[in-house]
């Protein structure tokens, strides 16, 4: 199934590299939540990837953090692949050229909600892992940009009589769970957090998405250029919708990220359904409550 244009995907990056230190602060602060994830493991991984790894930044945390010896950063841009230094390489998520049980962890920050089969991403990277290695990786979830995506509707249906996409659908939470479960990872965990942005205008939104490398690629966009009524029409509907009290707008972006581990001869495994000695109630302390009889 053919979503994105993966080559305008790697052609948007490519052209943010060149200033991608003015535009990063939601890549950085994405990295700062995933890297917690990473500290709270009670071990260390001697060799990690950063998969799609834009200026390096995530490897560098993880190894400032000191819970790794060694990383290798990939993505999909060669720019952003030597941004990040160090062994870096240009890798496609979606056929990645590693072996099998290579790395001990697999971290990816803001990248994978531009892959096409993210199912078979997914199940690449477990394999990629050695038994029990950890894959912890963080992608823009479904509510992201909601208000910048009805600001477009509406100024077209307006200007032009027609609407067309300019906001890629994104994976919702629940899908993300699945996926999880699907690719085999053992313990899977999920969950989503928001991050609001304000700016002074719509224009401004629009520059730093072009600037981070996140503007539309998906293989069904409009390929017009957008008429300048159009535009206008754009920001004036974001601000009547959407507009704060001291006349700044909000931007939503949401983060899935998703956990889990790569299946292990040693890992604990859930006991056999019926087989507890003891009563969840006599260990809470407390009295049981019967849910009544089942049918």
């Amino acid at each position: 199934m053919l979503v994105f244009d993966r080559r305008t995907v790697a052609r948007h990056r490519t052209r943010a590299a060149r200033n991608l230190a003015r535009h990063d602060f939601l890549f950085a602060e994405i990295a700062d939540r995933l890297i917690d994830r990473v500290v709270d493991v009670s071990r260390s991984f001697p060799l990690a990837l950063d998969l799609g790894c834009h200026d390096g930044g995530l490897g560098r945390l993880l190894l400032g953090a000191g819970k790794v010896e060694q990383v290798i950063a990939s993505d999909l841009s060669p720019a952003m692949a030597r941004l990040a230094g160090g062994m870096a390489l240009a890798a496609d998520e979606e056929w990645l050229p590693f072996a099998d049980h290579s790395f001990d962890l697999i971290v990816s920050s803001a990248s994978l909600h531009w892959v096409n089969d993210l199912p078979g991403t997914l199940i690449q990277i477990r394999d990629a892992l050695k038994p029990d290695g950890f894959f912890v990786g963080s992608m823009i979830g479904g509510g992201t940009l909601t208000e910048l995506r009805q600001a477009f509707l509406a100024a077209e249906a307006r200007i032009e009589g027609a609407a067309s996409l300019h906001v890629s659908p994104f994976v919702d939470l629940r899908d993300a769970a699945g996926l999880m479960q699907r690719a085999g990872f053992a313990m899977p965990v999920v969950d989503l957090e928001t991050i609001t942005v304000t700016y002074g205008d719509a224009f401004a939104l629009m520059r730093d998405l072009r600037g981070m490398g996140e503007q539309n690629a998906l293989a069904a966009r409009r390929r017009a250029p957008l008429r300048r009524e159009t535009i206008l029409a754009l920001a004036e509907e974001y601000r009547d919708r959407f507009g704060l009290d001291d006349g700044r707008i909000p931007a939503t972006f949401e983060i899935v990220t998703l956990s889990g581990w790569a299946p292990g001869p040693d890992q604990p495994v859930p006991k056999r359904r019926g087989s507890a000695t003891h009563r969840l109630a006599d260990a809470l302390g407390t009295a049981e409550i019967s849910a009544g009889e089942k049918a």
